[in-house]
């Protein structure tokens, strides 16, 4: 229940911060695959597909078994998500991906990946929410590789 409350703080948080900067943020059905977020322009030509991770500290952000099923074009992973300060720092999919680390457990030998705090809570990616573009200026989305 607590992850679920944690999840819910960081996804209305950057719904939220998206609304502050113009656009208008549709959250989609929880625990669908995809975009937990759509930000979209007033004119509806610019539509942001976004992953939203929501953590309560700076831990590694759990990715699945596959980076494969991995499909949002933007990810933004808040921390502090159930503070009254969470920070949120916004990568693309290719970052995310480039960045993933793959472990093992012992006990089962599943594997899954991970993207560390060293590679997502950097300054570049720290509220940077211009990566994003402006709902009214025309920028294309990072495709992934």
């Amino acid at each position: 229940m607590r992850h679920q409350l944690t999840g819910n703080a960081g996804l209305y948080h950057v719904a939220r911060e998206l609304s502050r900067r113009g656009w208008h943020v549709m959250p989609t059905v929880r625990n669908a695959r995809g975009a937990d977020l759509y930000a979209a322009s007033d004119d509806e030509t610019r539509l942001l597909p976004i992953q939203s991770k929501a953590l309560s500290k700076k831990v590694p952000v759990p990715l699945g078994g596959s980076l494969d099923n991995l499909r949002s074009p933007w990810w933004v992973i808040t921390i502090n998500a159930n503070t009254a300060s969470p920070t949120c720092f916004v990568l693309t999919l290719s970052e995310v991906k480039a960045a993933a680390h793959r472990g093992v457990s012992p006990s089962t030998g599943t594997a899954s990946y991970w993207l560390p705090p060293k590679s997502y809570a950097l300054p570049l990616y720290e509220e940077a929410w211009d990566r994003l573009g402006s709902p009214t200026n025309l920028i294309e989305a990072p495709t992934s590789k």
